[in-house]
């Protein structure tokens, strides 16, 4: 069997569907795992015989709001790739993926699958119902590693160990970003529990530049379209001809369609810019709809993706999922499949011949050990003197930013290097 895929599918029961934290009620998880290699058996090394490293990835897919299936993808391809160098340390890698379907109980069915399947973590995942998979989880003693950074559970867990700094770091710095460059800004953001922590990072981040506060609008987060939304927007942040006011939309998947109404009404607002964080926007999305993001701010957690740092994770890609269209290179949930991939087998590594377990790839990760990414993050590591001392996100370790700026149709780099945003998410925590 060592030289054959299997996949296993997990159907569990359907109880009937509960009201999302955030979202609508949807559907149960269907979980998915690609395995190369010997079968799980239960026991402390997540393997059989400790031969076999077994971990789960999980993401929404084929919902009506976010969807990430490039990130189990990824996953998928960095296993195949990994293995055929021989596995972990010899040990091969086991990816179990799961669909959340942006739903709380889907969510907490997703974590109960990996403390069934006796994973020794979840490594770069999304979900926005943090409340529902931490429990299961922490029960267990199963590290979250690398998770997308959308909920502030996954800030303050002592069992997750993210490898960015979430939207927290997005939304502070997008903030000093604009500051410097706008007037006027309006912010459209989900009518949700989640939506209603952006503007209070947005602001942080303006007013520690010595600009004023945003002006907070809610909108439908699956609504068809936003042309009313985009219409105040402009008018807002056009009060004062004097001055180019910005407009961020910050609605997800539903970015590109609140951009379709706004590109239709920008016109008799000229001098209006745009802004937003990556995952709001992307490559793909500015390739899909012609000028319609042209001189946008982009505030991003990596290097942008034509970023010569990258060329390993294309490797793996071309290699292993080509023709993939799940997986996009500029997607940042992609991107932060790959840095938890990379954490996940330094960690692994770190334990050389000893057991790999949940509690071992723990005692290693809070000891301190240093993880060199490539350049796409700095040295990461969750150490109590690794952390950034943020009261309310106690677990962040990595609050560097990117500024990038859309120019000829292309994501690239307005301020070389990484921007640090500690001291903003220090004084956000704290007030």
């Amino acid at each position: 069997m060592t030289g054959r895929r299997r996949i296993r599918t997990f159907l569990p029961a359907r109880p009937r569907p509960a009201k999302a934290r955030v979202l609508s009620a949807g559907a149960l998880a269907a979980c998915a795992s690609i395995a190369v290699g010997c079968g799980v058996v239960p026991g402390t090394t997540g393997g059989s015989g400790g031969d076999t490293v077994t971990v789960m990835t999980w993401a929404p897919e084929k919902t009506k709001a976010t969807n990430k299936p490039g990130m189990p993808a990824m996953a998928r391809a960095y296993a195949r790739w990994v293995n055929a160098q021989g596995g972990i340390n010899g040990r091969r890698l086991e990816v179990l993926t799961c669909n959340d379907h942006n739903d709380t109980v889907a969510a907490a069915s997703c974590a109960r699958r990996a403390v069934e399947e006796n994973v020794v973590a979840v490594v770069g995942s999304y979900s926005q119902h943090a409340r529902s998979f931490f429990s299961p989880l922490e029960a267990a003693g199963i590290p979250y590693l690398g998770g997308y950074g959308v909920t502030d559970d996954e800030f303050t867990s002592p069992l997750s160990y993210p490898v960015n700094g979430g939207q927290p770091s997005l939304l502070a710095g997008l903030g000093q970003q604009l500051a410097r460059t706008c007037g006027p800004v309006t912010l459209v953001r989900p009518d949700t529990v989640a939506g209603d922590e952006l503007p209070v990072l947005l602001d942080s981040g303006l007013t520690s530049g010595g600009h004023s506060v945003s002006v907070d609008q809610r909108a439908a987060e699956d609504a068809s379209e936003y042309a009313g939304h985009a219409q105040r927007a402009l008018r807002r942040v056009s009060a004062n001809p004097l001055e180019e006011g910005c407009v961020v939309p910050a609605l997800g998947d539903r970015t590109n369609t609140f951009m379709d109404s706004f590109r239709r009404a920008r016109e008799d607002y000229p001098t209006v810019h745009t802004a937003s964080v990556l995952g709001s926007v992307d490559q793909s999305m500015i390739d899909a709809t012609g000028r319609t993001y042209e001189g946008s701010y982009v505030t991003g957690w990596y290097p942008a993706s034509s970023d010569k740092r990258w060329k390993p994770m294309r490797e793996v890609i071309r290699k292993e999922a080509f023709g993939d269209n799940r997986i996009d290179v500029a997607d940042p949930g992609v991107q932060t499949t790959w840095v938890a991939y990379t954490a996940l087998r330094k960690a692994v590594e770190s334990l050389g011949d000893g057991e790999v377990s949940s509690r071992t790839l723990r005692r290693t990760l809070d000891e301190g050990l240093k993880i060199d990414t490539g350049g796409l993050t700095p040295t990461l590591s969750w150490s109590f003197q690794d952390l950034i001392g943020a009261s309310g996100f106690p677990r962040l370790v990595n609050s560097d930013v990117t500024f990038q700026v859309v120019r000829e149709g292309r994501l690239v780099t307005e301020r070389k290097g990484f921007v640090n945003v500690s001291k903003v998410l220090e004084k956000t925590g704290a007030s």
